[in-house]
């Protein structure tokens, strides 16, 4: 677990940078629960990843961000990367899988950042090396680095300032930082409210690595919920992922797509595919009854794919 001082001291560390984003219900009448909205797609970069990844930046020192900046990303956490070595005036590399949407690689270069593209398996190695040969900088974790875990929690204190009781919070899993965090911010102050992550079937390692008590391989296909699910739960994420979630989900990409439509026309919100994972779970029942929260994890997404799902696209 992050220690809960970590987090808070988090908040006020990137205050300025992220925004308090509303809890807002989803009103389905004929829904298993009382679903709500987390929805980190209303902050600057459209994703959550901007909270952990101003505070693990703003944690090292002048010197170490003076190199410039470097990160492994599909895309949201290369935002936040971005964003920030913008702000300090520093450049940033951001290496992403070749299957990485066209919608982040443009928001990345609007942002200054400079794209290096590579084969899923490569750019999976630099997830678990922490290093890319022949690049100098500071490289942010996208998922292992304490700073950012502790950033990621800080949307665990909002929920439950908004919401004190919840029955359970669901959290699309992609690499463990954005369940860590908010996990440990959920277990200090309401133990009793339920962990429960959601990843694409066409990737769902941790549903494995649960099954098998250890990480497992899994046939990882890409599809459009881009920011989540993987081939493999990250051996140092393992430990500390394991603990903190009851239950783990595996959602089809046909009842992502479904919850995309469903959030755009009840709350006028347009969820990326792993933005959707949370609600998916929700409205078919597997998250439980009662007050459940779904974090809203992003919103970048191809309007090309936007418009094929809102069609009726399976996706």
């Amino acid at each position: 677990m992050i220690d809960l001082a970590e987090i808070e001291a988090a908040r006020e560390r990137i205050a300025g940078a992220a925004i308090r984003t509303p809890l807002v219900r989803l009103h389905v009448p004929e829904a298993p629960a009382e679903i709500y909205l987390k929805l980190e797609c209303l902050q600057p970069i459209n994703s959550f990843k901007i909270r952990g990844a101003t505070n693990a930046i703003m944690l090292a020192s002048a010197a170490e961000r003076a190199q410039g900046l470097v990160t492994a990303s599909a895309g949201n956490m290369a935002q936040g990367v971005a964003w920030a070595a913008r702000t300090l005036g520093v450049p940033a590399t951001i290496v992403v899988p070749e299957h990485a949407p066209e919608a982040k690689l443009a928001a990345i270069e609007r942002l200054g950042g400079r794209v290096l593209k590579l084969p899923y398996d490569d750019w999976w190695n630099v997830i678990v090396s922490s290093h890319v040969d022949g690049i100098d900088g500071l490289f942010v974790h996208p998922v292992q680095d304490p700073g950012v875990m502790a950033g990621n929690g800080t949307i665990g204190l909002e929920i439950l300032e908004d919401l004190p009781d919840p029955d359970a919070v669901v959290i699309p899993y992609g690499g463990g930082g954005l369940t860590v965090g908010i996990a440990s911010a959920i277990r200090a102050l309401r133990p009793a409210t339920k962990i429960v992550t959601a990843e694409p079937a066409t990737g769902a390692a941790l549903v494995a690595a649960l099954e098998a008590g250890r990480p497992a391989d899994v046939d990882y296909q890409p599809s459009f919920v881009d920011g989540s699910g993987s081939r493999r739960v990250l051996d140092s994420m393992w430990p500390l992922v394991a603990p903190l979630v009851d239950r783990a989900l595996a959602i089809e990409v046909a009842d992502v797509a479904a919850a995309v439509r469903l959030l755009a026309e009840r709350v006028r919100v347009i969820a990326e595919g792993a933005g959707a994972l949370a609600p998916a779970a929700a409205l078919s029942g597997r998250a439980g009854t009662g007050k459940v929260v779904c974090v809203v994890s992003g919103g970048n997404i191809n309007l090309s794919k936007v418009a094929e799902i809102l069609g009726g696209a399976a996706g």
